[in-house]
């Protein structure tokens, strides 16, 4: 597939504090690509510098084609970029918003008018059109601003946190339109620290850590590094079997919740690992098969690079 972002040994150095240190990755016409990372790994450094916000101290950025330093208004014609925070006026309705952010993007009145219709009914945002912003809800500002970023029909959009501060309905609204925006074409760098949302929404994954990217790849790939699945025995209310399961299995042990976290290798395995409970006249209170996730990947790998 066609490359629209494609960043190279990307720096930015502030003083004696380097924020980003040398980080290259690609990004995917059409794609969705999920930059994670903790507080202060460089995350929305990378999104203005992305989005021409900042400069880099060196290394270089192309959007669909365009270098972010020498063709600026070029690229700048291609992006939207949406905060942290909802970004409109709360004296203004939502249909004035669409409208004054229109002309001052240089739209034409016609083509305002016209992606002002169709992006009130895109965002579900009709019926509170005409309704002061100050009355909406955190989730409807957010679409409103999301609408905001869409009017010029941008090729790209950044989304820097996007669902910080909304509640799990809105949230999941929220990765609906995402979502959506993919599927017609858009493509989507998102930031976030909410690693089921890089689950749900991300073809390609990078993990920032202290100004580096870590690893990089699809979710499921990501998982691997971490390994197999597991076998999570849960044996409540049962101590006396649960110390006695600790010694015939060779799993992590959690004696807080009595439960022991054993590795699947088959489903060989699996059968071996019951059969011997039973042979020891242990029941277990539940049993559940744990795959790994991203907060199992995002954990390990961070660990190991701040010990290197």
């Amino acid at each position: 597939m066609e490359t629209v972002i494609s960043v190279k040994d990307l720096e930015k150095v502030y003083g004696n504090h380097s924020v980003l240190k040398g980080i290259n990755f690609e990004v995917e016409r059409g794609s969705v690509f999920s930059l994670l990372g903790e507080n202060g790994a460089g995350k929305t450094t990378t999104v203005h510098i992305l989005s021409t916000l900042i400069s880099a101290t060196s290394g270089s950025v192309l959007i669909g084609g365009y270098d972010t330093r020498k063709d600026t208004d070029n690229v700048k014609k291609r992006i939207s970029l949406t905060g942290q925070y909802a970004a409109v006026d709360e004296l203004l309705t939502g249909k004035e918003n669409l409208m004054m952010m229109g002309r001052l993007n240089h739209l034409d009145r016609q083509t305002v008018k016209k992606r002002t219709i169709e992006l009130l009914h895109q965002f579900d945002l009709v019926n509170a059109a005409n309704k002061s912003v100050k009355t909406y809800s955190g989730g409807m500002r957010r679409r409103l601003d999301i609408a905001i970023s869409l009017l010029a029909s941008p090729e790209v959009i950044f989304l820097d946190e996007p669902t910080t501060g909304l509640d799990p309905r809105s949230r999941n609204n929220m990765w609906k339109l995402i979502q959506e925006l993919s599927n017609k074409g858009v493509t989507i760098f998102l930031t976030t620290q909410y690693l089921e949302e890089a689950d749900q929404l991300a073809d390609k994954i990078a993990i920032l850590h202290e100004g580096k990217i870590v690893e990089q790849g699809p979710a499921e790939t990501l998982k691997k590094l971490v390994g197999e699945e597991k076998l999570e025995i849960n044996l409540a209310n049962q101590k006396e079997s649960w110390s006695i399961a600790k010694q015939l299995l060779a799993g992590k042990a959690d004696e807080k919740n009595l439960t022991i976290l054993v590795p699947l290798s088959s489903v060989n395995s699996l059968r071996e690992q019951l059969q011997l409970l039973h042979e020891n006249g242990i029941e277990p209170a539940s049993i559940s098969i744990r795959k790994p996730t991203l907060d199992d990947v995002f954990i390990q790998i961070t660990k190991i690079k701040k010990s290197e």
